[in-house]
């Protein structure tokens, strides 16, 4: 379940936020498709998303995904990118909140478990 919830939720929310940062930056839908390697319609999905849009990252995590966005936006590797904000929702403990809301965790989740 946590590795569902991470590809229902927490990838779109992440792209969405990326897609959000973008546009602060001053691109347009056709340079942020270009840049995260999907279509137009894949951005607006992005930013219409009822899953990605309940996510709410914890403040902190900004800084990060700005220095992604950055990274992408310079040629880095969008899927690198998407892991490493990944990770750090694990570590925050986004996944296991989703987890615990969406999801049945076992008590030896070790997700959950940190």
């Amino acid at each position: 379940m946590p590795q569902e919830l991470e590809v229902w939720y927490i990838i779109p929310a992440i792209r969405r936020e990326f897609a959000k940062t973008m546009l602060k930056k001053g691109m347009s839908q056709k340079q942020i498709a270009e840049r995260l390697g999907v279509t137009e319609a894949a951005v607006s999905q992005y930013m219409k998303s009822k899953r990605a849009v309940g996510i709410k990252f914890k403040p902190e995590l900004s800084n990060e995904i700005t220095a992604s966005v950055d990274r992408i936006c310079q040629g880095g590797c969008i899927v690198k990118e998407t892991q490493h904000i990944c990770e750090l929702c694990k570590a925050d403990m986004t996944l296991c909140e989703l987890h615990r809301k969406f999801g049945v965790p076992n008590e030896n989740c070790r997700v959950c478990l940190g």
